[in-house]
């Protein structure tokens, strides 16, 4: 989370990689990151086109043409179109790997499509209780 913000300036703010509790200490945590839809419901609802869909699987915003309508946050089905208030515009997980590189857990982990072997993925491991985690 930290180094994907961290890209942007510092602090969480920017971050495009979430983790909420499944429950508490004793249940764990869920990374919650754009799972890159091969048809992503965010772009199809977006009324301007900012959301081009990438080859690889998910989405590239265009700031310029974003009217910060917020359709794509509530259209995403796993909550992973994140929302900066600041320029009144989402933040989507752009698949850099980033995070992956720097997870201290090695909970992250950056994949090419295993069927069309092109592009990439991300995949998380739910974080257990001790912070131990496998890579889904």
């Amino acid at each position: 989370m930290f180094a994907c913000a961290r890209k942007e300036e510092p602090g969480l703010a920017k971050a495009c990689i979430g983790v909420r509790s499944m429950g508490g200490m004793e249940r764990g945590f869920t990374v919650v990151v754009c799972r890159a839809c091969e048809d992503p419901p965010c772009a199809r609802v977006c009324p301007v086109d900012a959301l081009a869909v990438r080859d690889a699987g998910g989405v590239l915003l265009d700031e310029d043409r974003c009217i910060g309508c917020g359709h794509c946050r509530e259209a995403c089905v796993i909550g992973a179109v994140f929302w900066d208030a600041e320029i009144n515009k989402p933040m989507i997980c752009r698949h850099c790997g980033v995070c992956a590189q720097y997870c201290p857990h090695g909970v992250l982990v950056l994949e090419n499509r295993q069927n069309e072997g092109v592009g990439s993925r991300f995949q998380s491991g739910d974080v257990g209780a001790a912070g131990s985690g496998t890579a889904g």
